[in-house]
């Protein structure tokens, strides 16, 4: 992520760790290679918050992954914890700032950030569904044979294989419906298949996870707020009544720009993918009642 965002030139990135020496050595090595993209922005690794004052937009990556023996609630207490010390530094630090978090279960975690930071909902906006959106449109290009820069589709809902839905109904390519290019039972395939997006990753590289895709579908919400690109993006926001859910943070189409999420917007979904989405508010709110309180 930071080497991207650095890349692009438009800030400069500050990176921080707990581990002396890491986020210096990152860091160096990413600056070392700007020359080269034609960057002028500078990269800084450190290990104390204060480096970090005054940010416009702070991405949370913190947390641990599930390790063997670990329980979903282990994972969920432990990150709890990280996510809510890093929060309340980088809040204290950047009272300004737009969270964007990445750090999981993202869903529960954006509930953490939020109480840590004290800041408004506005300003706290989990990633969730831009990875999950580039998957299911890159398995639409494949399966279609076009161009994935004409595919128009959206995965919103969940952050989990269980809890994601990727929209159907209002998915096209070069305005024509997805309906149209395909049958049912490939729809069903590509559906699937964007749902297992990251399992599928795992599974062929066998010790490690995807790295690439989350980096720029992450960096993209980070660009529309510092340029105040004013983007409709899907992203997971705290939703107060829309598509059912009251009170829980869940993958939707929203406006993305200078201050954070500044629209949500309701779609028209179909009765499935309308009760889908209420599905994954209720098991967000589920993860969030069992979340380690600070």
């Amino acid at each position: 992520m930071a080497q991207i965002l650095a890349g692009r030139g438009h800030a400069d990135v500050t990176l921080i760790d707990i581990v002396e020496g890491l986020p210096q050595g990152k860091a160096l090595d990413q600056a070392e290679s700007l020359p080269w993209v034609r960057s002028s922005a500078t990269i800084t690794g450190t290990n104390n918050w204060d480096d970090t004052a005054d940010s416009d937009v702070v991405v949370i990556t913190s947390g641990v992954a599930r390790k063997p023996g670990m329980t979903r609630e282990d994972l969920l207490g432990t990150n709890a914890g990280i996510v809510r010390a890093v929060v309340s530094e980088a809040a204290k630090r950047s009272p300004n700032a737009v969270l964007v978090i990445f750090a999981n279960p993202m869903d529960a975690m954006c509930h953490v950030a939020l109480e840590a930071s004290g800041f408004p909902k506005e300003r706290v906006v989990g990633q969730g569904g831009m990875l999950d959106t580039a998957r299911y449109r890159t398995f639409i290009a494949m399966e279609t044979g076009a161009s994935v820069k004409d595919v128009s589709a959206w995965v919103l809902g969940g952050h989990t294989e269980a809890t994601m839905v990727p929209i159907v109904s209002n998915a096209t390519v070069g305005g024509v419906p997805l309906t149209q290019l395909l049958s049912e039972e490939k729809v069903k395939v590509v559906v699937a298949r964007a749902q297992r997006g990251g399992a599928e990753i795992v599974d062929l590289l066998k010790t490690g996870s995807a790295f690439v895709a989350p980096a720029v579908a992450t960096i993209e919400m980070v660009e529309a707020i510092l340029l105040d690109e004013r983007r409709i993006l899907p992203c997971a926001a705290y939703l107060e009544g829309q598509y059912g859910v009251d009170g829980g943070y869940v993958g939707v189409p929203l406006r993305l720009g200078a201050g954070g999420i500044q629209e949500i917007f309701e779609i028209a979904l179909s009765e499935d993918e309308t009760a889908a989405m209420k599905v994954a508010g209720e098991a967000v709110k589920e993860l969030v009642a069992a979340t380690p309180k600070g």
